[in-house]
């Protein structure tokens, strides 16, 4: 049997993946979850991308998920009257929120916060475009934050503005934010994210929202404010109120700089898992792949660094959504997620070996582990689950044995799409006999050619089969 990649991709759909030939590829060459950006593109775009998704994946005989990803209050300036200017280092340039959309110019550009003069003083560095254009402020008149220009270049409509530090804020859910929370339950998405979020009340706000709707979609708290990751007990927090973080280093980086984000990053990759949440590490993974058909060394490290860390998955963006090489992107991507976890520190955990466990299930998720990564000839571990729990909570311990978690219900097999080192299998086990579920559970993976004879199976189920939290027993198999 083939080696089983355990960290998952997430790619962005868009005009460059829209087809379907190339989700058809992106499948085989392994996406485990499409993102839809909600800050591109109209809801028909979206709703066909969505339905073609789980067309082609059903197709392929694949699981994949769905991830809408919303715009959120993203601070950004408005145009300009030929669509892009050319700043110059040293050069005046005003942020001026009463100049109208159209109307910028090499002096000025309007700007979308109307409390930016009062977020602003003489010093800050202001940025734009994701660290791009740097500017310093040098006075604030009225509505007007006249600066100079300390890193120009050339800038275009609608980029994005932060200050270095943090500070610009706006609510985290815009009305246009409440309207595709509606569309992402019409759309059927497995998990939702959450742009720019300052407390854990933003999370708990989207999930009431979508909650009302009758969508039960996992929520991602996107981490790309300097005050959440500045403050830990609003960063735990907010991590307890989602269901999973995106390390979004976009934003993130811009408003607390390059070299602290390498940090954060482990931090926050720590911090998720010890807490059961997933987390994706997200933004220019291989942006050099928007242009060339290969990746730089250097972003062939940073994927692997962050596959080392323990990161569920890693995401993909322009690089799929608008690049040249779609495909050849996640095909590198793929390779290099499977070359670091080789690594043989990958494969073992002392996770939560110093602490007692205070429930049945999650004591037997990870005895199944410990017992898979300590006894000879074992091939995986298999779970039936009806929530998905204690294959996630299998998935954050460090293994190099594929998880099989067979469940019934087809939302929860999408879900664990992004569970790292999870395969999920749609399997109803309800209609065994209860003492023939587990040779049965075994027949499907032997069908599926993902055991073989002389191997071992560690299998995981509930004595109350169909009923959630009811996992009790933990079995060798021998094959």
């Amino acid at each position: 049997m083939s080696v089983q990649r355990r960290t998952k991709i997430v790619a962005t759909l868009g005009p460059a993946s829209s087809s379907e030939q190339i989700i058809a590829a992106l499948i085989d060459a392994g996406v485990d979850v499409f993102r839809l950006n909600f800050s591109h593109g109209q809801v028909d775009d979206h709703r066909a991308r969505a339905a073609l998704v789980r067309t082609l994946a059903a197709r392929a005989g694949r699981e994949v998920a769905l991830l809408g990803d919303l715009q959120g209050p993203k601070i950004r300036i408005r145009s300009f009257r030929d669509g892009v200017v050319e700043l110059r280092n040293g050069a005046p340039f005003t942020l001026d929120c009463g100049l109208p959309d159209g109307q910028g110019d090499e002096s000025a550009v309007g700007v979308d916060l109307a409390s930016l003069p009062g977020s602003v003083s003489r010093g800050d560095i202001l940025i734009l475009d994701d660290g791009r254009i740097s500017l310093a402020v040098a006075a604030v008149h009225g509505q007007r934050v006249e600066c100079t220009v300390r890193m120009g270049g050339r800038l275009s409509n609608r980029k994005g503005l932060n200050r270095l530090g943090g500070g610009l804020s706006a609510p985290a859910l815009t009305d246009r934010d409440c309207r595709d929370i509606e569309h992402a339950a019409e759309l059927g998405l497995d998990y939702l994210a959450v742009s720019f979020p300052l407390t854990a009340a933003d999370i708990e706000h989207a999930r009431s929202l979508l909650q009302a709707t009758g969508c039960q979609a996992r929520i991602i708290a996107k981490i790309e404010r300097a005050e959440v990751v500045h403050d830990e007990r609003v960063l735990d927090a907010m991590i307890l109120a989602s269901d999973g973080i995106m390390v979004a280093r976009g934003d993130l980086g811009v408003e607390v700089g390059d070299a602290e984000l390498i940090g954060i990053q482990k931090q926050l990759i720590r911090k998720a898992r010890r807490a059961d949440r997933v987390v994706i590490t997200a933004t220019q993974m291989m942006e050099s792949m928007v242009q060339n058909p290969i990746p730089t060394r250097a972003e062939v490290f940073d994927v692997a660094n962050a596959v080392l860390d323990g990161t569920d998955a890693v995401m993909l963006s322009a690089e799929t959504a608008s690049g040249k090489y779609p495909v050849e992107t996640v095909t590198s991507m793929a390779s290099t997620c499977l070359g670091a976890e080789t690594y043989p520190d990958v494969r073992r955990s002392q996770h939560r070996m110093d602490r007692e466990f205070s429930r049945v299930d999650e004591t037997i998720a990870m005895a199944a582990v410990y017992a898979a990564n300590h006894l000879e000839r074992v091939a995986g571990m298999v779970c039936l689950t009806e929530s998905g729990t204690t294959a996630l909570r299998m998935s954050r311990l460090s293994s190099g044995l594929p998880i099989y978690a067979l469940s019934r219900h087809p939302e929860i097999v999408r879900r664990m799409c992004l569970y790292r080192g999870v395969r999920p299998i749609l399997f109803d086990y309800t209609v065994c006999a209860a003492g023939e579920v587990a040779q049965e559970a075994v027949n499907e993976l032997l069908r599926r050619g993902r055991v073989g004879s002389g191997e071992r199976l560690i299998l995981t189920r509930g004595d109350l089969l169909g009923v959630g939290g009811s996992t009790t027993t933990l079995k060798i198999v021998e094959l």
